[in-house]
């Protein structure tokens, strides 16, 4: 019965492969845990440097920040593109590169030149498919986001935003909504805009006070709109990861069922196939007794 043998083969494969399904599902399910505590306890810092930012930028209004500053029509802008590393994540990275192409296409239609940095490996990929110009890149990340191995690429850009060489940069990832539900998002990072720096009245009275700035006032307010900025990548970093590991978990969930549909299916072939084998020798063991 060699039909029968090819769809035992066939069976036996599907359950192989559920085997693994199921086994991805279940780390990506430890690891997505893992991501969204990390994501939260991120959130925290990134409040309060934004508030202490806020407070500080307003409290000293005679200088106002290369990272504030407003231009003209934008002539050259800058692209932070964050991605996974790592595919069998569902549709994660198509929708945020399909977002990225389309603010591309937007912008060159303009006459706006084109920098990127790209964080993941698939972002890099693609980047580099479409004839993108990298500037400069971090892959490999693991499971945890590294803040000294973002520092470097996006240094390159804010360096070239406030020596003048970019007139705005955008920051591309995808953010966890919930488990089922991640959104690509296409923000501009710089320059930093003023409502995002505005205070509550809450806030205004908790942060209440005057500074004193050693050595002076651009220093520090420099500084500390730099380490904004990489809070702002960090946690956008954070977010990606957290859905990544979300949409890995239902992407392989769904494969695992999928995988259950099949052998089931196979099985009923199977089945079927070997009742009309069964059928067929009684057939001819009765035909031939009866011809004897």
């Amino acid at each position: 019965m060699a039909v029968g043998k090819e769809i035992r083969g066939k069976i036996k494969s599907v359950e192989n492969t559920k085997k693994i399904t199921k086994a991805m599902e279940m780390v990506a399910a430890s690891k997505m845990r893992k991501a969204q505590e990390r994501m939260r306890a991120a959130r925290p810092y990134s409040d309060k440097i934004r508030n202490i930012t806020a407070h500080l930028s307003q409290a000293n209004p005679e200088y106002r920040s290369p990272y504030m500053r407003t231009g003209g029509t934008a002539k050259k802008v800058g692209f932070i593109v964050v991605t996974t590393d790592k595919g069998l994540c569902g549709g994660l990275n198509t929708n945020v590169l399909r977002a990225v192409t389309n603010k591309f296409r937007e912008l060159q239609g303009a006459g706006v030149a084109i920098e990127t940095v790209a964080i993941g490996n698939k972002g890099f990929g693609f980047l580099n498919r479409i004839g993108a110009k990298v500037v400069s890149h971090a892959t490999q990340l693991g499971d945890a986001p590294q803040l000294e191995r973002l520092i470097g690429p996006v240094k390159v850009m804010l360096d070239a935003f406030v020596a003048g060489q970019l007139d705005a940069v955008y920051l591309c990832y995808t953010q966890f909504i919930n488990t089922m539900k991640q959104e690509p998002q296409v923000q501009q990072l710089l320059p930093l805009a003023a409502g995002d720096l505005q205070q509550t009245e809450e806030e205004k009275r908790q942060y209440g006070w005057d500074y004193l700035y050693e050595p002076d006032p651009a220093t520090v307010i420099d500084e500390l709109l730099t380490r904004y900025v990489e809070a702002l990548v960090y946690q956008a970093v954070a977010e990606n990861m957290a859905s990544e590991q979300s949409a890995r978990m239902v992407a392989m969930k769904a494969a695992t069922d999928n995988a259950g549909n099949l052998i089931a299916e196979l099985k009923l072939v199977y089945n079927k196939t070997r009742q009309a084998a069964i059928t067929k020798e009684l057939s001819e063991i009765v035909g031939g007794a009866a011809a004897v």
